[in-house]
């Protein structure tokens, strides 16, 4: 697993190797707008997590997910941690812990 020094790098990186789309987190599911799907927490997987911190202020603190669904569409997910995370479904916060 590569380590990067930011998120963007990891973006980037992340995209140009097998993650292609972008998630969008919902309170019941992921969306992916460019692919007009939604998929639940039951149809995906978590296959790797990075964890960045800010490094002026908590606000920056972010969590990057590469994901994969049952269907086999990888995408990347970007969010808040911490007291700064989105509010979403039990079932979701299990699945992305």
């Amino acid at each position: 697993m590569n380590n990067y020094n930011t998120l963007s790098e990891a973006i980037n990186d992340l995209q140009a190797n097998d993650y292609p789309y972008d998630f969008n987190l919902k309170p019941e599911c992921l969306e992916c707008a460019s692919l007009k799907i939604e998929i639940r927490p039951e149809d995906f997987k978590v296959d790797k997590t990075f964890r960045f911190e800010g490094m002026s202020s908590t606000d920056d603190n972010s969590i990057l997910y590469a994901i994969s669904s049952n269907d086999g569409i990888k995408g990347l997910l970007v969010d808040a941690y911490g007291v700064y995370a989105e509010n979403i479904s039990e079932e979701m916060r299990k699945k992305l812990r």
